[in-house]
């Protein structure tokens, strides 16, 4: 079954993906991917174990592609993502479930997280990084696709 859609098929059965889909609908996708869209900080964080066989000069060069995204995503000539930063999985807990790499992607707001993710929420391709949608064709190859997940957050509070 091909990658794409796999996604598109999780994102429908995914309540927050319908309410995503649905609110897009309701104020215009033009307005859902603005960057003046529900402001404030968005962290994107991605979870994800690399397929057997990829080796780690192939892992490495996932995350270099994947931190090049912070020069290479772009709106109107200028780059909207705030950081990514990434790591591996160290914790000793046992509740790691096989992950192994974590991103973090911080946007300064909803809609310039709109944009960035794209497909299979905002399916107009004139609304979202082509960058990132070029990415995702070398980056979910190399990925166990049972084993990689993304959870957005808008943040609320913080505590210094």
């Amino acid at each position: 079954m091909p990658l794409m859609p796999l996604m598109a098929s999780a994102a429908t059965a995914d309540p927050v993906a319908q309410h995503l889909k649905s609110e897009e609908q309701q104020v215009g996708v033009a307005a859902f991917t603005a960057p003046t869209y529900k402001p404030g900080t968005v962290h994107h964080v991605v979870l994800m174990r690399f397929r057997d066989g990829v080796n780690a000069a192939q892992q490495q060069k996932t995350i270099d592609q994947f931190l090049a995204l912070q020069k290479q995503a772009m709106r109107d000539g200028k780059p909207y993502i705030e950081s990514i930063e990434t790591g591996p999985q160290t914790s000793g807990e046992g509740a790691s479930h096989g992950l192994q790499q974590a991103f973090i992607v911080t946007f300064a707001s909803e809609g310039d997280r709109n944009y960035f993710i794209g497909t299979p929420i905002v399916t107009d391709a004139q609304h979202y990084d082509p960058a990132h949608e070029a990415f995702k064709k070398v980056f979910l190859p190399v990925l166990v696709k049972s084993s990689f997940t993304s959870f957005d957050f808008p943040v609320t509070a913080t505590t210094k």
